[in-house]
């Protein structure tokens, strides 16, 4: 900032009305360290009026209990580079503006400024005469208390979440010993249930591989409380395929026992004696029906199979991470079915499902990410529908060129004076230790990240509705 000759000088009046108008707190002072200017900005926020301070030398009474020089003075004094040592240090944050040459900034907290103190943020500019000689300097600051107590708040909440992700890791952990230690005792079994349970072990190995590599993941929290639900849907065709197969060993004594009885026949082709025992035999075992029970209990130890590398795939498929970012062409609809068969249990004994799939093309984004809001968005509706039986409806549509993806339900609804804070991170309205308050502000950050949208219309007492949009084809920062 430069004097101008006097024919084209801005007039003093004009100069303090420039002052007085803007809103940043802002003073000036002369080559002898006179304050020149004390905007209303000023006033207000240190509490002293400029008839108090223009024409004095006192810029540093409302800051310092004692007489030191502000940025102001050593800009004046030429002295920065002796001075800095002596009055800021790397609390202070003293630096170099990047922006303005000649200009120094910083950052302190004045304890007896306000009822708690407050930080402030310093900026320091030479005033110079068209010669290029400094005349004076300007120096503005801003209050920044608000932000520091964010900061601080900020680190505290992460540091409570990083303790919630620990403990949510042993909980897994002890799920997978768990889980593990059922299958070892399964392996004991005829060779056909040691060949299936060995294919069941090899899948709960990579499961339990992907699981490790999701424990860095924003993921963990909700993989944890899903992990107990999972293991509920493997363990119930694991019953039965077990129960099965116990039956199938019966099933196998009795026909060997029928064929040492062909074989002792073979043997004395004419004995009366043979043959009626044979005939005792296949009375007993009652052959009839195992001929039709064996295909029976084969096939449905085949469906329980299907279902459980179903699910595991499905699980799979909803924790994939994506560790290189690489945008993919999906089937949305594939992924919403994938995620609903990972929640089932935390659903089927509050509501029905009910899926209105519009005809959509597929869509380029991050699978696991849209998955993970869609897990977020049924999750928090099941949890919402507290009286009786309710219903979570799913409907997609294409508009335009983005798609559109509607979770509605029949719940509780949300509190008006809740709704505009939903999104904000670590915000709940659940009980403390049954939600983090982090999902749907995970939601919010992925669909800013396809440069899409999400919205929320509810009715208390009547349910509530979460809009979801975005492109069908993701658009690069180059191409925006």
């Amino acid at each position: 900032m430069s004097f101008v000759s006097p024919q084209n000088a801005v007039s003093e009046p004009q100069i303090s009305e420039f002052f007085d108008g803007c809103p940043v707190p802002a003073f000036a002072i002369d080559s002898n360290h006179v304050i020149t200017h004390w905007n209303k900005a000023c006033e207000h926020i240190l509490g002293v009026p400029a008839s108090q301070m223009v024409g004095t030398k006192n810029q540093w009474k409302p800051f310092y209990l004692y007489e030191r020089p502000v940025l102001a003075d050593l800009i004046v004094a030429g002295s920065l580079e002796n001075v800095v040592g002596t009055y800021y240090h790397d609390d202070d944050k003293f630096r170099s503006s990047a922006v303005i040459p000649g200009a120094v900034e910083a950052e302190k907290f004045f304890p007896h400024l306000g009822p708690g103190g407050r930080w402030l943020y310093f900026s320091a500019a030479p005033l110079r005469a068209i010669s290029g000689e400094i005349v004076g300097a300007i120096e503005v600051l801003q209050d920044v208390t608000a932000q520091k107590s964010a900061e601080l708040d900020l680190r505290r909440m992460h540091q409570e979440l990083e303790l919630q992700v620990v403990r949510r890791t042993h909980e897994l952990a002890a799920a997978n010993e768990k889980m593990e230690e059922d299958l070892r005792r399964r392996t004991a079994a005829e060779t056909e249930l040691v060949r299936r349970n060995a294919e069941l072990t090899d899948v709960n190995r990579k499961l339990s591989m992907t699981r490790e590599q999701l424990m860095q993941s924003d993921k963990l929290a909700s993989i944890g409380q899903l992990a107990a639900g999972v293991a509920h849907e493997i363990n119930n065709p694991i019953g039965y395929i077990f129960s099965n197969f116990s039956t199938l060993e019966t099933y196998i004594d009795s026909l060997l026992r029928i064929l040492d009885a062909y074989e002792k026949a073979e043997s004395n082709r004419d004995s009366a004696e043979a043959a009626n025992e044979l005939s005792t035999v296949k009375k007993e075992i009652e052959i009839d029906y195992l001929k039709e029970d064996i295909p029976a209990l084969m096939s449905e130890s085949r469906e329980g199979i299907t279902r459980v590398r179903k699910i595991v795939q499905d699980l799979k498929d909803f924790s994939r991470t994506d560790t290189a970012l690489e945008w993919q062409w999906a089937n949305l609809h594939h992924g919403i079915d994938s995620t609903l068969n990972i929640v089932n249990n935390e659903i089927k004994y509050k509501a029905d499902v009910v899926k209105n799939y519009g005809n959509l093309p597929d869509v380029e984004c991050l699978p696991s990410q849209i998955n993970q809001v869609v897990m977020n968005l049924v999750v928090n509706a099941a949890h919402a529908i507290e009286k009786g039986r309710g219903t979570i409806s799913i409907t997609t549509s294409l508009v335009g060129k983005e798609v559109q993806i509607e979770i509605g339900d029949t719940g509780a609804g949300i509190a008006p004076e809740n709704v505009s804070r939903i999104f904000d991170p670590f915000f709940t309205t659940k009980p403390i230790g049954q939600g983090t308050g982090l999902g749907l502000s995970l939601s919010y950050g992925i669909m800013q990240k396809h440069h899409g949208s999400i919205s929320v219309s509810s009715v208390l007492g009547q349910g509530t509705t979460f809009t979801l949009r975005l492109p069908v084809k993701h658009e690069t920062q180059e191409e925006a």
